[in-house]
């Protein structure tokens, strides 16, 4: 009976490391348009998807030139549809790199941040 016991704990264990990862979960950028790494035509937003829900009034997205001259207003606005995703509007964008970095909490309050590139030409 005892090995049952043993048995059972160690089973509940098992599962319960499995779980705990989803319940601290993380918003991590999922994708974004223009794509990372990418060379896009002009456009006037940036777009970004992350892998759960975030707080807009708690985030920022900053797109700057290859100078390091901010491009957009830091206004965010999220899809009303859809609280994975970020837009930022830009000024009109001409051939260059952009580099954008962005910092936000996600609706379970852990912050995350990154940065990425891409190519307008």
């Amino acid at each position: 009976m005892h090995c049952r016991s043993l048995l059972g704990a160690a089973l509940v264990g098992m599962f319960g490391s499995m779980l705990a990862p989803a319940a601290q979960a993380h918003a991590f950028l999922d994708h974004a348009v223009p794509a990372v790494g990418s060379t896009a035509p002009p456009t006037h937003e940036v777009r970004l998807w992350f892998t759960e829900a975030v707080e807009p009034a708690f985030s920022a997205v900053t797109v700057t030139n290859a100078a390091g001259d901010r491009v957009n207003d830091g206004k965010i606005a999220i899809d009303s549809r859809n609280p994975q995703e970020l837009r930022v509007r830009v000024e009109p964008l001409k051939a260059g790199v952009y580099h954008v970095q962005w910092r936000v909490i996600s609706v379970d309050t852990h912050r995350t941040q990154g940065n990425f590139s891409f190519t307008v030409g």
